[in-house]
């Protein structure tokens, strides 16, 4: 076969310069394009997110297996079934949301890629890139200020509004995986009694259909409350009203109630 030459599109312009410093869901970044390929813009920004394809030059190519770094559990995985940088090929795939476009510059609102990283790709995020209730491997986030910090950039991204809905439904969320685990598990029911936007928030960060497998109903109450059921036991949260939703201690935030 002939090698494979790659020319890259542009570079991320960016406040942080090691991998290692990198903080979980990366820093908001700038993506300049080289003059040549600035017509390749043209209507980029009607789109909201868009993936970008990038080559992450600071990775060791060598390996091939490797423990998530988001993990404290010392499960070894093929480089192939995570997203560690560390890979043959190190071509990163992040999809990220376009904040605006300014000429051959693209402000994005976070990226994980340091400063300096080639660009080699850019392309729009489409409706049918959705899987909805994809199986995965479940792997556990190293402390809970991880998990947390990964909820809210999920329930963000699916509910698209930061209220005081979405924080609660990130905190229960945040109790029933460790409780149940992996929050996608076919057999994991969930019930929604309160307001739409919990509702939406829940059902983004749990990934229960309605249908195909019915895991998730929904009933409209001015209760705050969710109900998580599966052989393990069924565990009901119930917001106890304190508007310190993200700093307040669990106790003083909810009403938990565990049974088997």
């Amino acid at each position: 076969m002939d090698p494979i030459v790659l020319d890259p599109v542009g570079t991320i312009i960016s406040p942080v310069k090691e991998t290692r410093e990198m903080p979980p869901g990366g820093v908001p970044a700038v993506i300049e394009i080289y003059p040549r390929f600035v017509q390749a813009l043209h209507r980029l920004e009607e789109n909201s997110h868009i993936w970008i394809l990038s080559w992450f030059h600071q990775a060791d190519r060598r390996t091939l297996n490797a423990y998530p770094w988001v993990s404290t559990e010392r499960i070894q995985y093929g480089v192939f079934a995570i997203r560690t940088a560390s890979r043959p090929n190190p071509v990163a795939m992040s999809l990220v949301r376009l904040l605006r476009r300014e000429d051959n510059r693209l402000y994005l609102e976070r990226l994980d890629a340091v400063d300096g990283t080639p660009v080699l790709d850019i392309k729009p995020y489409f409706e049918n890139d959705i899987v909805f209730s994809p199986r995965t491997s479940y792997i556990k986030g190293k402390d809970r200020q991880y998990r947390e910090n990964r909820m809210l950039r999920q329930a963000l991204t699916h509910h698209q509004e930061e209220c005081i809905s979405m924080q609660l439904a990130v905190r229960m969320a945040l109790i029933a995986e460790e409780v149940f685990g992996h929050l996608n598990e076919p057999d994991l029911m969930v019930t929604v009694q309160g307001s739409p936007c919990l509702a939406d928030a829940i059902q983004g960060l749990s990934n229960a259909r309605l249908a195909n497998p019915p895991r998730f109903k929904f009933v409209p109450h001015t209760l705050q409350q969710t109900i998580w059921q599966s052989d393990k036991g069924t565990l009901t949260l119930t917001w106890q009203g304190n508007p310190d939703v993200m700093d307040a201690e669990d106790e003083e935030l909810l009403i938990i109630d565990f049974g088997k």
